[in-house]
């Protein structure tokens, strides 16, 4: 037998398992498969769940006789006792429990976090969707941990010496295109566009937030060289559109929906473990090949900022 046709074979009988006729007998009887009556309302399931529209004759008709081939075809399968049957009822038990679970659980949200919870919740917490942003321009000489305290002396000493070119008048884009060691941005007049805060490097976050409009900073320094800023336009708190943060609101409800609904479900179950479990020498796993061992390798991520990008 086929993995394919077992797994036929089980989804039929899932689709059994949960359909009314196991449930409740019906007056009219499409069928009988090997003496089980096939009852109409046990059909119309199975066509909801295909999506097959009942009033479309043609292919409820079609569908009829595909599920009641395969209703044979399964109990044929099973009568001849060549699969292990417990392995399956327990496949099939799985199918069940996860079908339910997360069918109840599709219900449960679409119910609970619906369009106006989630406008509802925008509204009550526009604050979290307000971002701080400044734009600025930057020169940097760049450092790195291998300098020595000379040459890193040096590199604050150009930096101190662009500052006061910049104090006697000279311009802002053309010095950050002639001496930024940032090409990237410099080619641009130094400008790294609107920041937000706390994106970026903290001590660069930190002062550029501090100045004003215009306002040209003292040489500093960060993980990337010696900075010297300037803001282009003063801080402005900009609200993110509900449109572009409603699916994350969205994700957010139903995640914390979800838990909640299941906690109360837990704290209702009825379990009751009556003794430890002891596998049986049938089903124990059988021992690895010696040196099959597996190893687990975990890609290193990068990050990158575009404070010192290189050109």
């Amino acid at each position: 037998m086929t993995p394919n046709l077992t797994r036929l074979a089980a989804l039929t009988l899932v689709a059994a398992l949960l359909s009314p006729a196991c449930k409740k007998k019906e007056e009219r009887t499409l069928a009988t498969v090997d003496g089980r009556a096939i009852s109409q309302a046990e059909f119309d399931a199975y066509l909801r769940f295909k999506r097959v529209k009942a009033a479309e004759k043609p292919q409820a008709e079609k569908a009829l006789d595909e599920y009641l081939e395969r209703e044979a075809l399964a109990s044929a399968i099973e009568k001849a006792g060549a699969l292990d049957q417990p392995a399956i009822e327990a496949e099939l038990h799985e199918f069940k429990k996860e079908m339910l679970i997360s069918r109840y659980f599709e219900k449960f949200l679409a119910e609970k976090v619906t369009d106006d919870a989630v406008k509802n919740f925008y509204e009550s917490n526009r604050a979290r969707y307000e971002e701080k942003k400044v734009h600025v321009a930057h020169i940097l000489v760049r450092t790195n941990k291998a300098m020595s305290d000379t040459e890193r002396q040096a590199k604050l000493t150009t930096a101190q010496q662009i500052h006061s070119k910049l104090k006697s008048g000279s311009d802002f884009a053309e010095l950050a295109a002639s001496d930024s060691e940032d090409k990237i941005s410099g080619k641009k007049g130094g400008d790294l566009g609107w920041l937000e805060a706390g994106s970026i490097d903290p001590r660069f976050s930190k002062k550029v937030f501090e100045l004003k409009e215009g306002e040209i900073s003292e040489p500093f320094e960060t993980a990337f060289g010696f900075h010297v800023v300037k803001v282009l336009e003063g801080e402005k708190t900009i609200s993110r559109p509900f449109q572009a943060v409603a699916g994350d609101i969205r994700h957010e409800l139903r995640n914390k929906a979800k838990q909640a609904e299941l906690e109360r479900l837990k704290s209702k179950l009825n379990i009751s473990k009556k003794d430890a479990y002891t596998p049986a020498a049938s089903a124990a796993p059988a021992p690895l090949p010696s040196g099959s061992g597996a190893e687990l390798n975990t890609p290193n991520a990068s990050a990158g900022t575009r404070l010192g990008d290189k050109g």
